[in-house]
């Protein structure tokens, strides 16, 4: 569990959960999805991430990161979608969304988390994004003068300017999308879900993934047991209204 000590002390004052999130955010997708599957009410703070909203003063002394999701339950600050739905279903046990293996359930949301910044951000921004969030000369001092995770600042100066995604970032990124999805196709053959026949947060933490790749044009044919996975979402309120009500279509945002 990730919990951050926020400069803004006012939202140390908030009641009840609170999400700062973004509409095409993949991450924002496994929280709003959890919370819409767990029956919980929730105060929506959308942040348009197109127009750089969360590059802020204010947003930045919420999440140190200033990125989506951030979960303000009572007052206590989550970062890390991850960790967040798993707080989720363990404060708010019912419906359960735990596997009988908690432990393998846990790894795939350790390995969702993993590969965000190494393989899906690349890409997507490679795709599609880059070129929607083209940050100004000022945004981008704006940026860097509020952006302390090393890491991240790394990423982003990958499109700063006029620099853009080569084509050995987005090799990488498809050999790390490649193995894990690989992985997928094989936990659910025979399966109706990631971890057997129980719907998971397994489940939660891998499906926006798909939606938002899949939107970037990534090839899923040869992968059948995800496209039969992927196609029984359709039918669950949590995708509908987590996912599709925010974002209906990934390749036009």
């Amino acid at each position: 569990m990730v919990v951050v000590v926020p400069k803004d002390k006012s939202v140390e004052s908030l009641e009840g959960l609170h999400l700062y999130h973004g509409a095409i955010s993949n991450c924002s997708m496994r929280v709003r999805m959890t919370l819409i599957e767990k029956g919980l009410d929730w105060t929506s703070h959308h942040l348009d991430l197109k127009k750089k909203e969360n590059i802020s003063d204010a947003y930045f002394a919420i999440n140190p990161n200033g990125l989506v999701p951030t979960l303000i339950d009572d007052g206590v600050v989550h970062i890390e979608s991850n960790d967040i739905i798993d707080y989720l279903d363990e404060k708010y046990p019912e419906p359960s969304l735990r596997a009988v293996d908690n432990e393998a359930m846990l790894e795939w949301l350790r390995l969702a988390g993993s590969i965000h910044v190494p393989a899906v951000k690349p890409y997507v921004y490679a795709t599609i994004i880059a070129k929607k969030v083209k940050k100004t000369a000022e945004e981008e001092k704006k940026y860097s003068e509020l952006q302390q995770n090393e890491e991240l600042k790394r990423f982003h100066s990958k499109h700063a300017g006029s620099s853009q995604f080569g084509s050995d970032d987005v090799a990488k990124a498809e050999a790390i999308l490649k193995d894990c999805f690989d992985k997928l196709e094989v936990a659910l053959e025979g399966n109706d879900w990631v971890m057997g026949d129980t719907f998971t947060l397994a489940d939660i933490s891998w499906i926006p993934l798909h939606f938002v790749l899949i939107g970037c044009g990534y090839p899923f044919e040869n992968y059948p047991n995800i496209t039969r996975w992927a196609e029984a979402f359709r039918e669950k309120q949590c995708f509908q209204e987590g996912i599709i009500k925010w974002c209906p279509d990934f390749s036009k945002v």
